[in-house]
C-alpha cells in the first residue's frame, strides 16, 4: 500500500493485481446474466406489443417521466457539484478563536 495525501488526512491505495478473483468472478457472472435477462425481457415486450396502438396521453406521460427524471438527475449532480466546491464535502472541523481560550479556563487564573 502506498500513502496518498497530507498528514491531516490519509488515506491507503490497495495495490492493484491484474487477476480477479473468486468474488469478482462472481459478481461479474451475476451482472453479465442480469443483462441477459434484461435484454431477452426487453425482446419479448417488444414482440409482445407489436401492432399496440398508444394513445397521445401515454406519449405525453412519457414525455413527462423523461423530463422529470432528468431534471432530478441534473439537480442532484449540480448540488454534487456545488457541495464539493463550497467545502461541505470536507471533514468538520472546529476553529476557536484566541479570545474564546478564556471562556474555558478556570475562573482562578482569568486575567481580567
Amino acid at each position: 500500500m502506498k500513502n496518498i495525501g497530507s498528514r491531516a488526512r490519509t488515506a491507503f491505495a490497495p495495490k492493484m493485481s491484474a487477476r480477479l478473483g473468486v468474488g469478482s468472478w462472481v459478481v461479474l457472472i451475476v451482472l453479465v446474466a442480469l443483462l441477459f435477462g434484461a435484454c431477452v425481457v426487453a425482446y419479448l415486450g417488444w414482440k409482445l406489443a407489436d401492432r399496440v396502438d398508444v394513445p397521445i396521453s401515454g406519449y405525453v406521460a412519457m414525455v413527462v417521466g423523461v423530463i422529470a427524471s432528468l431534471a432530478v438527475g441534473f439537480g442532484l449532480m449540480a448540488l454534487i457539484f456545488y457541495s464539493s466546491r463550497k467545502g461541505y464535502d470536507e471533514p468538520p472541523v472546529l476553529i476557536v478563536p484566541e479570545d474564546d481560550f478564556k471562556e474555558f479556563e478556570p475562573p482562578s487564573k482569568r486575567a481580567n
